[in-house]
């Protein structure tokens, strides 16, 4: 189950053989989509029977017990649920997973956990700890069910705790959204053609937003504690112009990255003898910020002065 929960991300090959750009365009595709869904838990399973057979045989010549064979349905079974679920995980992200590869390049975003969730790696990582020392202290032989239902209540309460705390999550990203819309029409603001109300590590309680008005980006803070607010900044971030977005466009790692972006600004632009801009993507960074998306194309054309 471990390797099914990682097999997935093969794609981060890219980073090492091609990186930057490339990577972006490649990751959470074709290892992530549908297609794959179906024909990993294959692989893997077919894999893992083969690492079982080999063992027996090495037994058998060893003259040792080859103890209990693999069913290949349940461990089709378990190859399954764990690598199913590195999709739906990813789903919950700001990152982002293109669910239907092949099919269809579209990403769909979560916006429910940051990507590294301090929270849910503890209350699992606790869980499984406590499981673990409990099984370990029960004697051989008095592994009875009684016994054994208090070693897995820590693990099973672990589980029960994050998928309550993510759902919380996901329903208060969805209120937030509409608070925040709410709030900046109120208080003036243009209507936003597509909203992100994204976690902050560590605290639950306050989310980073970005608002595509038209042509810019309103940036602000949504905090829900004591009062559920919405703080926009005075600062608008103009989204690339028409010029730029043909000129990266145009470029093969310019238009890898506008693949991927989901809010692309120019974050720095060069003129002189070669003209050239800095994209990044507001989720990552800010204006005067570098992020591990940046991505620094010619333009034929130097973009106006900010």
């Amino acid at each position: 189950m471990i390797i099914g929960a990682n097999l997935p991300d093969v794609d981060a090959l890219a980073y090492v053989v091609r990186g930057g750009a490339t990577a972006l365009a490649f990751r959470r595709g074709w290892t992530h989509g549908i297609l794959a869904m179906v024909v990993l838990p294959i692989v893997l399973t077919g894999f893992m029977l083969w690492v079982g057979l080999a063992r027996d045989a090495r037994r058998a010549r060893l003259r040792r017990p080859v103890g209990t064979r693999v069913v290949p349905s349940q461990l089709l079974l378990v190859a399954a649920v764990s690598i199913w679920t590195h999709p739906l995980f990813d789903l919950f992200n700001t990152y982002g997973v293109r669910l239907l590869m092949p099919f269809s390049p579209r990403w769909f975003y979560g916006d429910t956990l940051f990507i590294v969730d301090p929270w849910v790696w503890l209350v699992l990582g606790v869980g499984s700890v406590v499981s673990l020392r409990r099984a370990r202290a029960v004697p051989v032989g008095a592994a009875s069910p009684a016994v054994m239902a208090r070693v897995h209540r820590p693990a099973r309460m672990a589980v029960i705790s994050v998928a309550a705390y993510i759902a919380i999550m996901a329903v208060s990203s969805w209120i937030g959204r509409v608070l925040v819309e709410r709030q900046a029409e109120a208080a003036g603001g243009l209507v936003a053609e597509r909203v992100m109300v994204a976690p902050d590590p560590v605290t639950p309680f306050t989310r980073s937003v970005v608002r595509d008005v038209g042509r810019s980006y309103e940036i602000g803070r949504f905090t829900w504690w004591p009062n559920p607010r919405y703080e926009a900044s005075a600062e608008r971030v103009p989204e690339p112009s028409a010029i730029v977005e043909s000129a990266a466009r145009a470029t093969p790692d310019g238009q890898r990255f506008l693949t991927w972006a989901r809010f692309p600004f120019v974050s720095q632009a060069t003129t002189g003898d070669s003209a050239a801009v800095r994209l990044d993507d507001l989720r990552y960074a800010r204006p005067g910020q570098q992020s591990f998306a940046t991505v620094t194309v010619p333009t034929t054309t130097a973009p106006p002065p900010r």
